[in-house]
């Protein structure tokens, strides 16, 4: 089983929109029993709350449901996920400084390095202060480069 965690600040906008996404493509692709996904925040501040409601509404309006509840990353969550995906450069510094080791840090990623079009160092802005033109913007985002995870995934692990 390969596991994927996606990383934001607060779990409550960006890691739960790429989280339902990823879930939605492999269930698509039929992958479900061989890729689980999950997503964390590295802030407790909204620990046990739903995601959003704008971040909600951007999703159900492209047929995506996003059903978690916010949790905190932390250091052991390494050693259970073989992807760690965080949302932009300061989440990314952050989970390098939590990592453990040098295995752990190998783990993380920007999720944008996954969508062939952007910049290698593009990153999915935090819509919270936003309108809900911002949490468009972060579904599209999220969607193109969870579609570059997954054939990352599929191409490294053989599935088909």
């Amino acid at each position: 089983m390969v596991r994927v965690c996606f990383v934001c600040l607060g779990n409550i906008c960006r890691s739960p929109t790429a989280e339902g996404i990823m879930q939605s493509l492999i269930r698509d692709a039929h992958l479900h029993e061989q890729i689980d996904v999950d997503s964390a925040g590295l802030g407790a501040y909204h620990v046990g709350a739903p995601p959003d409601r704008r971040a909600k509404e951007a999703s159900e309006a492209r047929g995506i449901g996003l059903n978690s509840r916010a949790r905190q990353f932390t250091a052991e969550d390494f050693s259970s996920f073989d992807y760690v995906i965080a949302m932009d450069a300061e989440n990314r510094q952050d989970l390098l400084n939590l990592a453990p080791d040098g295995e752990a840090r190998a783990k993380v990623h920007l999720l944008r390095v996954f969508d062939l079009t952007a910049p290698a160092d593009a990153e999915v802005p935090d819509p919270y202060y936003g309108g809900p033109h911002g949490f468009d913007n972060v579904f599209d985002m999220c969607q193109v480069a969870c579609q570059g995870l997954l054939q990352t995934i599929r191409a490294e692990y053989q599935f088909n």
